[in-house]
């Protein structure tokens, strides 16, 4: 089993900021990649973040220069520091990691429970 638990989310004024937090847990041999998304209501999931094992990182335009994800490969944790929020950022944001459970085994894509980050005055 894998688990990821998200933690982070919360109601922020518009310029405010958030850290979300991410851990992976369970029968994990090694993790390719872990990364953000983000789902507004009425709208489709898109990429926010994603960091690789070898540390290349892919932002989504619309957050280059405001938001910076990091991990703790020792912890199995990813982070997702939102800077500068804007409304219409409001979204339930999940966790991903691409991982493969045994050395000769694929990597499958997982998903956290997902955190509600609100954007408001």
């Amino acid at each position: 089993q894998v688990r990821l638990v998200e933690s982070g989310g919360g109601l922020v004024q518009p310029g405010g900021s958030l850290r979300l937090s991410c851990s992976a847990s369970g029968s994990i041999f090694s993790i390719d990649a872990m990364g953000w998304y983000r789902q507004a209501p009425g709208k489709e999931r898109e990429l926010v973040a994603t960091i690789s094992s070898g540390g290349s990182i892919v932002y989504a335009d619309s957050v280059k220069g405001r938001f910076t994800i990091a991990r703790d490969s020792a912890k199995n944790t990813v982070y997702l520091h939102l800077n500068s929020l804007k409304p219409e950022e409001t979204a339930v944001y999940y966790c991903n990691i691409r991982a493969r459970r045994s050395p000769i085994g694929t990597s499958y894509d997982y998903w956290g429970q997902g955190t509600q980050v609100t954007v408001s005055s």
